[in-house]
């Protein structure tokens, strides 16, 4: 027989590994300040679906699907966000003028 906590632990244990699969996108294109390789299809859809499974964990009362997926929400969003923030064309002007200027004064150009 199934210890009745074990099912919850599961919950939350795959919940973080979902939560940390989002860890390196988010810092790497806060870094960069680059989102052009992001997908806006792909997260504008990875948003609704946790948007969905939170709903649904408050529907059904499991504090593993609530918690873990309003994580991955917020973390998503976030991405989500950065791509929206860095694909304006004013930022994308500034940012390829600042690369246009760096290149100008290094020698052969």
């Amino acid at each position: 027989m199934t210890p009745s906590f074990l099912p919850e632990v599961v919950g939350f244990c795959a919940g973080l590994c979902s939560m940390v699969s989002f860890t390196p996108q988010l810092i790497k294109t806060w870094r960069e300040r680059d989102a052009r390789s992001i997908s806006l299809r792909m997260y504008v859809v990875t948003v609704t679906g946790f948007s969905l499974w939170v709903t649904y964990g408050v529907m059904i009362g499991s504090l593993p699907v609530m918690l873990t997926n309003s994580v991955c929400l917020v973390l998503s969003g976030l991405i989500l966000a950065l791509k929206w923030r860095f694909s304006r064309p004013d930022y994308v002007a500034r940012r390829e003028g600042v690369r246009e200027a760096v290149g100008a004064g290094t020698v052969g150009h």
